[in-house]
């Protein structure tokens, strides 16, 4: 696989900033109480982890891995779990971190898991948001930015594995 460098589309200053009010929107939301972040790998690890050390609240850690895209820039239209959590959730607040909502049917199928194990409260966290490509109805609590329908890399997310180490959040220009 060749690569190529991602066109800029949100730089990591704009990233940095708005993950900050993101942790002030959960630290006044759920003062004086211990979350549970759920962050759902590998794409929203470091979304997940700047997110994190911005919240000065108890803070519990898990990590869930669903999968619907594969290698591919589309989603498959099926949601497989590849590890889940390993700590209980029972009465706990949880916040699921996503790096990414566009069909939304990941999050649907996790947040349908999830209440069977009677958190006191589920909520959503997510970096980017496709409204364009949303086929099922889904609430975001805590969005960092809405995008268009482009296909992006960086900041966690990947294209077949590469570009998660970007800083930043670009789209693949020139067709790639």
């Amino acid at each position: 696989m060749e690569f190529y460098t991602p066109e800029i589309y949100i730089t990591e200053d704009e990233i940095a900033a708005r993950v900050l009010q993101l942790a002030d929107e959960i630290v006044r939301d759920y003062a004086n109480q211990e979350i549970v972040l759920l962050c759902v790998l590998k794409g929203a690890h470091v979304f997940c982890a700047d997110l994190m050390r911005k919240i000065n609240l108890p803070v519990r850690l898990e990590f869930v891995s669903m999968s619907s895209y594969g290698d591919a820039t589309q989603s498959a239209g099926a949601v497989k779990m590849d590890m889940d959590i390993t700590g209980p959730v029972e009465n706990s607040h949880v916040i699921i971190v996503e790096d990414i909502i566009d069909s939304g049917l990941t999050l649907k199928t996790l947040k349908e898991l999830l209440k069977l194990r009677n958190p006191k409260s589920i909520k959503l966290a997510s970096l980017l948001y496709k409204p364009s490509r949303l086929k099922y109805e889904i609430d975001i609590d805590y969005l960092a930015f809405e995008i268009d329908d482009k296909f992006v890399v960086g900041y966690g997310l990947d294209y077949a594995g590469r570009y998660r180490e970007l800083p930043y959040i670009g789209f693949l220009n020139a067709g790639h």
